[in-house]
């Protein structure tokens, strides 16, 4: 993966994303609108305005992006094989039109939905599958996707214009829902020279119920719906207009008040909250995988000695960063994963706020007088939480200096190797799904990118790690293999190498008067294949 590409995959939500505003490395195609609130002639209950609070210039090829806005954005655009409940993540039938009769079977089949058509009318069909699958799969291109897909899935075969059968390289049923991320692309459009990179700009062509209509980066990008489609999320709007708008006041302007401008916000401070409930408006957060963590350069002395990353993370008093900087909208990491993840339960290590274990542990390890320079990225909510990690660094002894920086210069420093003590930024696996071999491969692997900046996993530790992690990935027994991964999240939670601070609600607001089907996620963008006009 290029730096570029790693860049936008870390800072659009993969990483980042799921808390703030982020401005990409990538270029776009398109310049802005004359007027943002022109959704191409939809008035009334034809139209939905709709306001994201992420950049929408970051890549828009579904098998690459990590984008709040580009994510949310593509699935009203395109179609997997499966989808799945934005909240639940339960797969249902999408492109094709029946689960897999074995989940448990190392061989699934799929009959593609009769009459399904590309936006530009010509038919979806097998090779279209194949296609994709075989970007995803191969060994010479670097996507995001690969890393959900190939440590179980062997290849895509086509049987015949309708059917595909999909070959594992073992039971895997978790893989069900993770074919949502594999998003089916004509193959008529995308194999052409350069369509990749028109890709990543912003151009999109599916099969969903949604069709772009156009895609302005720095501003917005609108939709219609597709009049040929016959999935089973048919559109409720005649046409959205998408707006991003990165900074929170006109975030909250456009949707506030009696000429609101819009009926639907992601990314909601919690400061707002109150004021858009006594003006009418729905509030709601989803709980889940969003998160504060700490990385540690740990080729970087002495965070190099598990005794002082635990150390700092003991000194941090998370219940008032939950009750000041969070308002309330959190809860303190009692392990990796949040507290509602099917997988979950309290790590044996759990860094409870205790300055005097944390300064037992600071001279066991030997060092005293420790200066720390925190790199953090400016998103408003990390920011507000910061305080809190100086005030209590400071209290153990050492000394902390806030360095909050734009996200893109914290990721460059740490694509370009440069050397760092300790990072503090946000992080939201639930953007790809919930299952919890998927999120801790996302952050934890021989050749995982954080473990890359964390010059960590040639460790005699790590190594160890990534073996339980893989041994756990193939074992085909629900019940054991939950086990597994809660023991090596064991070593994740003492080890503290990356590790969350607390995990925090999203905030979405809508109007109950005017749209309704609307559910808060736990993680950015939003979902409006089951919404409808109140």
């Amino acid at each position: 993966m290029s730096d570029t590409d790693r860049r936008s995959f870390l800072k659009h939500t993969g990483a980042l994303g799921a808390a703030a505003a982020i401005t990409s490395t990538l270029s776009a195609c398109s310049s802005g609108p004359e007027s943002t609130s022109d959704t191409g002639g939809g008035k009334g209950g034809d139209s939905l305005t709709a306001v994201i609070g992420y950049g929408n210039d970051g890549s828009w090829d579904p098998t690459m992006t990590a984008s709040a806005f580009a994510m949310a954005g593509n699935e009203h655009i395109y179609e997997g094989l499966l989808g799945t409940d934005p909240i639940s993540r339960e797969p249902y039938p999408a492109l094709a039109t029946a689960l897999p009769a074995d989940p448990k079977a190392t061989t699934w089949k799929f009959q593609l939905r009769a009459g399904a058509k590309w936006h530009d009318g010509k038919p979806v069909t097998a090779d279209d599958v194949v296609f994709v699958f075989e970007r995803i799969l191969d060994p010479k291109t670097a996507t995001l996707a690969k890393g959900f897909f190939e440590s179980w899935l062997k290849g895509v075969k086509k049987v015949d214009a309708q059917n595909v059968e999909l070959q594992l390289k073992f039971p895997f049923p978790d893989g069900v829902a993770r074919l949502t991320l594999a998003k089916i692309m004509p193959k008529h459009v995308f194999s052409k020279p350069g369509a990749w990179d028109e890709a990543t700009k912003g151009k999109a062509v599916g099969s969903g119920p949604y069709r772009q209509t156009a895609h302005h980066p720095k501003s917005n990008t609108t939709f219609e719906a597709f009049t040929d489609y016959n999935g089973p999320r048919r559109a409720a709007f005649k046409k959205m207009n998408w707006l991003t708008i990165v900074e929170a006041a006109p975030r909250v302007a456009k949707i506030s008040g009696g000429s609101a401008e819009a009926e639907i916000s992601d990314n909601i401070p919690y400061a707002n909250i109150e004021q858009l409930k006594k003006g009418g408006l729905t509030v709601e957060g989803g709980a889940g995988m969003n998160n504060l963590f700490l990385l540690f350069q740990t080729k970087h002395k002495p965070f190099d000695d598990v005794r002082v990353r635990q150390a700092l993370h003991y000194a941090i008093d998370t219940e008032k960063m939950i009750e000041i900087a969070l308002r309330g909208h959190g809860k303190a990491s009692t392990s990796f994963l949040n507290e509602g993840n099917p997988t979950y339960r309290p790590a044996k290590t759990v860094y409870a706020y205790d300055p005097e274990k944390a300064k037992k542990l600071l001279k066991a390890a030997g060092v005293s007088g420790l200066k720390i320079n925190l790199m953090a990225v400016n998103v408003s909510w990390i920011s507000d939480c910061l305080p809190t990690i100086k005030e209590g660094w400071d209290k153990i002894g050492v000394e902390t200096t806030l360095d909050s920086q734009e996200t893109t210069a914290v990721f460059t420093k740490l694509d370009q190797k440069k050397d760092f003590q300790v990072v503090a930024a946000a992080s939201n696996p639930n953007q790809f799904g919930i299952d919890a071999d998927l999120i801790m491969h996302y952050n934890y692997g021989p050749e995982n990118i954080w473990m890359g900046y964390a010059r960590w996993a040639e460790t005699a530790t790590a190594k160890h790690l990534f073996k339980l992690m893989d041994q756990a990935t193939k074992e085909p027994d629900a019940t054991k293999k939950k086990q597994m991964i809660q023991d090596y999240i064991d070593i994740v939670a003492e080890e503290a190498v990356l590790y969350p601070v607390v995990h925090n609600e999203l905030m979405t607001a809508w109007d109950p008067k005017k749209i309704t089907g609307v559910r808060a996620q736990p993680y950015p963008g939003i979902n409006l294949l089951q919404a409808k006009r109140a």
